[in-house]
């Protein structure tokens, strides 16, 4: 970091502070089933490269399920072919749209642990997932 220790996001205009979140969000939305079971998440988790599924459509999202789920349940003994995406789906979910600022999103993902955010398009569809590691790119451009 700099000298300036008041530094914030927002304060220089080639910060990630000024930039919107469509900009960063990454480029596949990995949907799946409700009825998947965690093996299958698993093993879509693994072929799509991504860290989190969205059950349901794009019209209508039901949950998400990120791998730190299925870690979470594979440590509890979970039966990998018996229990379903839909048993352990996160339906807490963040949202923001593709012309919130990269700061704001961030904050909100500090402020309640995420690592990924969901990102609706003008009538509410989803159009893409911000990652933190997406969103990291906006501070390093």
């Amino acid at each position: 970091m700099s000298d300036n220790d008041d530094w914030t996001p927002g304060d220089d205009a080639s910060s990630g502070g000024t930039q919107v979140v469509e900009q960063f969000m990454g480029d596949t939305i990995t949907m799946v089933e409700p009825s998947l079971s965690l093996r299958g998440a698993a093993e879509r988790l693994r072929d799509a490269e991504v860290g989190l599924l969205v059950v349901g459509t794009v019209e209508a999202v039901l949950g998400v399920v990120s791998e730190r789920d299925i870690v979470r349940c594979v440590a509890l003994g979970a039966d990998l072919d018996d229990t379903t995406v839909e048993t352990i789906e996160s339906k807490d979910l963040k949202w923001a749209t593709r012309n919130t600022s990269v700061a704001d999103v961030i904050e909100e993902m500090m402020e309640h642990y995420l690592r990924h955010v969901l990102i609706a398009g003008d009538a509410g569809e989803l159009v893409g997932v911000a990652s933190m590691r997406d969103l990291v790119a906006a501070y390093l451009t």
